[in-house]
């Protein structure tokens, strides 16, 4: 199975406005409610590409009680999260259907005990017993440890378990210096990284500080893949206009598709942009258009060279 953590798991909703106005009242048209944050969006994606997911991390309070009963209907993802005392988070996403442009109002998450922490180590140990590959993603609710996503790459690695690691700031920093297989920043996450704002340069940088392979999201332009084997980019055909949370995650879930089906990296550079564009035009960040997935797949262009290590 496919492990996805999220130390800061939320319940993602949606509201859609016919257009966003500020200091005004709006008449909401739909909302929705998803299980949410990053490795819970990628486990979504992975179930609906057919493989079986374990999702872990943190769930407290009604809220987390309410992520729960979500995944319970969920096919393929198993729920492992581990229960705290604290309440799970919210997010809203309002969706100006005018414009298409979205407003995100993300909470800081609950406070993590040092208990706590304790406990979900011992559970993510245990899990990677029995886990093909392994997805570290997102941010650090309130107690963890700022290196806590260290300590967990340090622990796949022992294991044996392949890495891939999405989050920012200094957590990506520090999680960098302990030698992940994959990181999967965006652009201004792998300046703020690196120095650099020349992506080229970035993601060879990025790879000195210690991640064996470097894809960066680059919005409209794409994917840029730098790897021992080689260095690719995979460009979208068209821009697609929607809502972008969670364009990301899909990302990295057609990245861990990819390496459980053993594909060279030109074609998991293909399924991870064309399920990243086909998650904007999804009405919520966990899905994606099955139908412009299916398009994209043979109008992306990869373009890239096999290179020494």
């Amino acid at each position: 199975m496919i492990l996805t953590v999220t130390l800061n798991t939320a319940l993602d909703i949606t509201y859609r406005v016919r257009s966003l106005r500020p200091h005004a009242s709006h008449r909401v048209s739909e909302v929705t409610e998803r299980p949410g944050g990053k490795g819970l969006n990628v486990a979504r994606v992975l179930a609906a590409l057919g493989h079986e997911v374990t999702v872990t991390g943190f769930t407290g309070g009604a809220t987390g009680s309410v992520v729960q009963d979500l995944l319970t209907a969920t096919p393929a993802v198993v729920d492992a999260l581990v229960p705290v005392t604290g309440a799970t988070r919210r997010t809203i996403a309002v969706v100006d259907e005018l414009t298409g442009d979205t407003t995100q109002l993300n909470e800081p998450g609950p406070t993590i005990t040092p208990a706590e922490w304790s406990a979900f180590q011992e559970a993510y140990e245990d899990l990677l017993a029995s886990a093909s590959t392994v997805a570290l993603c997102g941010s650090l609710p309130p107690g963890v440890p700022v290196g806590a996503y260290a300590g967990l790459v340090r622990a796949a690695r022992t294991a044996g378990v392949p890495v891939l690691l999405d989050t920012s700031g200094e957590a990506l920093r520090r999680g960098v210096a302990a030698r992940p297989d994959i990181i999967k920043p965006n652009a201004d996450e792998l300046a703020e990284l690196t120095g650099s704002h020349d992506p080229l340069r970035a993601t060879q940088d990025a790879r000195r500080r210690g991640a064996r392979t470097v894809v960066a999201s680059l919005g409209k332009s794409g994917l840029l893949a730098h790897t021992p084997e080689g260095r690719w980019q995979a460009t979208p055909p068209t821009r697609l206009h929607g809502n972008p949370t969670g364009a990301g995650d899909a990302a990295v879930a057609g990245l861990l598709s990819g390496l459980v089906e053993h594909l060279p990296w030109p074609d998991r550079l293909t399924r991870a942009t064309a399920l990243s564009a086909a998650s904007v035009v999804a009405p919520v960040a966990g899905e994606f258009d099955r139908g412009a997935y299916k398009e994209l797949l043979g109008r992306v262009a990869v373009t890239g060279e096999v290179t020494a290590a």
